[in-house]
């Protein structure tokens, strides 16, 4: 993978936006907001656990696990009436759940250029989706250290 590639679990997911005519897009971004699971009872009965990600539009919180080999596991929490943000969501605990701690830090900040949904949603959406990346690894990188 080099430092612009992406993980093939993403790519496949870039390459099915890419695929698909921009209103099918669109529905493609719900099914990954009506695909994230929910959160396991440790963190849905303490949202403490969870980080907040406020340079989204709408409450998102996230936590990541990372186990002793090194496999990485991601929980999101996004209201059902924040579609958006919820198959940003969902796309990359889709992409990105269960690969290594290094796989995840090597996805570019930028991915989401490569989904070809930039007309569809707003600046804005997408630098929320952005910073749910960049807190990612910025957990990984704690649970390193």
């Amino acid at each position: 993978m080099t430092a612009t590639s992406l993980h093939p679990r993403l790519q496949e997911i870039a390459d099915e936006f890419h695929e698909l005519p921009d209103a099918h897009r669109l529905q493609l971004l719900l099914e990954f907001a009506r695909e994230l699971p929910p959160l396991p009872d440790r963190y849905a009965t303490d949202h403490d656990l969870l980080e907040r990600v406020p340079e989204c539009q709408t409450p998102l919180f996230l936590a990541v696990e990372v186990d002793p080999d090194d496999t990485v596991h991601l929980f999101f929490d996004a209201p059902p009436e924040a579609p958006t943000t919820r198959g940003f969501a969902g796309i990359l605990h889709t992409g990105l759940d269960g690969l290594t701690a290094d796989e995840v830090l090597a996805t570019p900040g930028e991915f989401t250029s490569q989904l070809g949904i930039q007309d569809l949603v707003s600046p804005l959406r997408l630098r929320g989706m952005a910073a749910m990346l960049a807190r990612i690894k910025h957990q990984i990188r704690d649970r390193q250290a």
